[in-house]
């Protein structure tokens, strides 16, 4: 039995986008709400996080999503991309009643063994200090700040993350 079995967390790699995008609609609208407008959320979930985006992004992006499953149940997912020089990672997100209880620091050791000996890269929404915190208690160190353009008179301001093997 592996490692992540006996703690009771699997990854298991996605095969169903459909079930993916749902996934990701329901957290998308549960956590970012305190951060973000209705407006961008629904804009972002359709062209980030739909089937036809994620389809597009592991057809045409080299990324790989991943379901974080406890108990036998999806309670979140994290999506990389394999980029020349590091390993994107796109998106982990867990359900709120699951966040606390160790799961991402256990998807950021998948994470890690998935990453093939490079340095693994993130952006993070500058106001998003939850996370910020974990990813530097995980040895990620902030390297720039960029502001993205994603269309729909919204933007992205994050910061850019780097944890080195």
């Amino acid at each position: 039995m592996s490692d992540s079995m006996q703690m009771g967390v699997e990854f298991v790699k996605v095969e169903n986008i459909k079930e993916l995008a749902e996934l990701a609609s329901k957290i998308w609208h549960e956590y970012w709400p305190v951060l973000l407008s209705p407006e961008q959320i629904d804009y972002m979930v359709e062209n980030f996080q739909s089937e036809k985006a994620i389809a597009d992004q592991i057809e045409n992006e080299n990324y790989e999503y991943y379901f974080i499953r406890s108990g036998g149940e999806n309670v979140g997912y994290f999506g990389l991309s394999d980029k020349e020089e590091y390993i994107f990672l796109s998106k982990l997100y867990i359900y709120g009643t699951y966040r606390h209880r160790g799961l991402g620091t256990k998807a950021f050791e998948k994470i890690k063994s998935l990453s093939k000996g490079k340095n693994i890269r993130l952006t993070v929404n500058k106001q998003n200090k939850n996370s910020i915190a974990a990813y530097e208690k995980w040895g990620f160190k902030t390297i720039d700040a960029v502001v993205t353009d994603i269309g729909n008179n919204f933007v992205m301001d994050d910061y850019i993350m780097e944890y080195c093997k």
